[in-house]
């Protein structure tokens, strides 16, 4: 029996957008435009809720703890993307794909856990407001956020261990815009469908239990305020929500079924578009949607502009 060995195969190469053609420089604009505003946004909404002392909340806390990530979520794919639009060699080292699918698969998982977190922080403020205070203390999100983390860096571990030990030994080009597990399946050079089952049987845990347990806590949500008597109240208690939910459904909706199937692929466009979606779409999203739609956030950030302009130009008299 032939033995093979992926050492011979030391680079991939990425190949992206390889139909663009001539609206490359367009798409690298666009892109990097997305990234800046993605990085500028949520780096925004992250200083002002450290920074303003009326956003020292359980949700702005998770707001807050969800900016910092997609900080580092976008970091592992778009750099490497734009570089490639530019570069004629599109190449990333057999490590450093590697490592780009576990950091993205890592945080990825912990964004699912902390959107679950945040739908269990809006279920007992709405649902049990109460006993609020007493269960959502500073501690225990502090707990929380920490163990969305650890979570989800623990999960794609076997994953990218099984893919790490699997015979790279001839076609190395990548269909898609940066590594994943699905391309790189497609490039084994032995039959995948053990490693096919596993990234099915977890993914599907992480990214189902997830999502049902957000839309339970929402279906309490919404029973509950629809018991509220006035118009003012049940208008109040849903702009909380959904802001939050525009999010979940953006991101759950594209991860779903681009990671919860059984077929290594459906189609290149497809995955493409789909990885738009998840990896530069939902991030630069956020904190438009985050922002705009919170009145309380927008004078948090009006606040402390003003405040940091004033210290820098002193009134002299």
């Amino acid at each position: 029996m032939e033995q093979y060995n992926h050492s011979s195969l030391a680079e991939f190469v990425l190949l992206g957008f390889p139909n663009v053609g001539d609206v490359r420089g367009w798409l690298f604009v666009l892109l990097l435009l997305a990234y800046l505003f993605t990085v500028c946004g949520n780096l925004l909404i992250f200083l002002v809720i450290q920074l303003d002392a009326t956003l020292r909340t359980p949700m702005y806390h998770f707001v807050s703890v969800l900016s910092f990530l997609e900080l580092w979520y976008t970091a592992t794919t778009i750099p490497k993307m734009l570089a490639n639009l530019l570069s004629k060699k599109k190449t990333i080292s057999f490590a450093g794909c590697l490592l780009q699918t576990y950091f993205f698969h890592s945080l990825g998982a912990s964004e699912c856990y902390l959107l679950t977190a945040m739908a269990y922080d809006r279920y007992l403020a709405i649902c049990r407001p109460l006993h609020y205070p007493a269960i959502m203390t500073p501690t225990l999100c502090v707990k929380m956020a920490v163990s969305c983390w650890t979570c989800g860096f623990l999960c794609p571990i076997s994953e990218v261990i099984l893919v790490s030990k699997l015979p790279f030994c001839g076609y190395n080009k990548i269909q898609h815009i940066f590594c994943d597990f699905p391309p790189l399946l497609f490039l084994a050079c032995k039959n995948t469908s053990i490693n096919v089952l596993v990234d099915f049987f977890i993914n599907a845990f992480i990214i189902l239990i997830t999502f049902l347990f957000i839309m339970v806590s929402y279906g309490r949500i919404i029973e509950a305020v629809l018991k509220i008597q006035t118009a003012g109240g049940r208008k109040k208690a849903f702009s909380t929500c959904t802001s939050h939910l525009i999010v979940v459904l953006i991101f759950f909706g594209s991860i779903i079924f681009m990671y919860v199937r059984l077929k290594k692929s459906y189609s290149l466009t497809l995955d493409q578009t789909l990885a738009v979606v998840y990896s530069v779409l939902t991030p630069l999203a956020n904190p438009v949607i985050y922002s705009l739609r919170n009145k309380e956030l927008i004078k948090a950030i009006k606040r402390t502009i003003f405040r940091k302009c004033g210290k820098a130009h002193p009134t002299h008299h």
